[in-house]
């Protein structure tokens, strides 16, 4: 965002950090260029899971459909940054929502689920993602869709629903929707309404922990089988698929190749298999330390052992807020397995591990 006539005014005069401290005191959501959003709804969505929807002041930008953005807040001291999905569409009151599910042992989500109340304001960063849906654009009319969700990844795809309902449902959509237990399910009501109002929406709830079966849910781990028992069109959709890396993974193999089109996000990293022990040297320029550490971590978690707390949101790869400057040395991507030693500005350490002694600039 350019700088607004005030600013250019008085930027000579105050530095931002002066200037929000004291706009702050007047309105906690005024700020020299931080995106602030005041807290102005709370409601349960589950058994571990709220949504929250907040105000935002002038500089968001907006998001789409399926998109995701990094939130911060103070917890003991500490700032703490992680990145949830949009679960609301772009309004026109200027609001916007997301839905956080308790983590058990997450900091940031155990704030948001059970401290944070209205009137509370929290800093958040720009939407990020590209697994969106353009419900207005023409070519969506009388496509197939296929949503394939498990647990917290309903969260980006009740979005893209949303969208599609409120174009009026221009698609063919079905929904497939696991969760643990019934008591973890997440807008079942509206779900359900939609389907029962909507011909061309179909939503299938299944439960892979819950021997007391919801009326009308099914039970299992997704499989040939039961895609082909709930969707037996799978070659003419367009699937989109999120949840742990596990559950994509198992998406990708079983309808990466057969469908029209195939879009995925994980929203855990995958588990990285190495037998690779020991320590490696990583220097950093910026502070000139330098540490020992294990070669089978990821450089932000090894860091943060060590009590180095870099900037990061979503751990998995996809927001780069952790991208930093490598100038030495050999890294491997924990997603990809593909090794690196040429130098680069944006190094997404939450998904990289050292595998020589390097160089980073921090």
């Amino acid at each position: 965002m350019s700088a607004t006539p005030l600013q250019r005014l008085i930027a000579p005069l105050v530095s931002p950090p002066v200037f929000d401290f004291w706009a702050g005191m007047i309105n906690p959501v005024w700020a020299w260029e931080r995106t602030l959003a005041r807290v102005v709804g709370h409601q349960r969505e589950s058994s571990d899971a709220v949504t929250l929807v907040l105000r935002p002041n002038g500089h968001f930008a907006g998001f789409m459909p399926g998109q995701h953005v990094n939130v911060s807040a103070e917890v003991n001291g500490r700032r703490v940054t992680r990145s949830y999905s949009f679960t609301g569409l772009p309004g026109e009151d200027g609001c916007i929502s997301i839905t956080v599910r308790q983590i058990k042992g997450g900091v940031l989500s155990t704030h948001l689920c059970t401290d944070v109340k209205v009137g509370d304001v929290l800093e958040i960063g720009a939407a990020f993602g590209e697994m969106v849906l353009h419900a207005a654009n023409p070519l969506v009319r009388d496509r197939k869709f296929l949503f394939l969700a498990a647990g917290s990844g309903i969260t980006p795809l009740i979005s893209m629903t949303r969208a599609l309902a409120a174009a009026g449902m221009p698609a063919d959509l079905t929904l497939v929707y696991w969760a643990r237990t019934r008591e973890e399910l997440c807008f079942v009501d509206e779900l359900n309404e939609l389907a029962a109002r909507t011909p061309c929406f179909r939503v299938h709830f299944i439960l892979t922990r819950d021997p007391g079966l919801q009326p009308g849910a099914s039970s299992g781990r997704i499989s040939g089988e039961l895609l082909q028992a709930l969707v037996p069109d799978l070659g003419e959709r367009h699937v989109s698929a999120c949840g742990p890396s596990g559950f994509v993974h198992a998406a990708i193999d079983l309808a990466g190749t057969t469908a029209r089109s195939f879009q995925a996000e994980a929203f855990t990293a995958p588990a990285f298999a190495t037998d690779a022990t020991g320590t490696v040297r990583v220097h950093l320029a910026a502070s000139g330390r330098t540490l020992d550490v294990p070669v089978g971590e990821s450089l932000l978690v090894a860091l943060e052992a060590q009590g180095i707390n870099p900037a990061h949101g979503c751990r998995i790869g996809i927001c780069n807020t952790c991208a930093c400057g490598k100038s030495a040395g050999t890294t491997q991507d924990m997603n990809t397995g593909e090794y690196s030693a040429e130098s680069t500005a944006a190094l997404r350490i939450c998904i990289s591990r050292a595998s020589t002694d390097i160089t980073l600039d921090l």
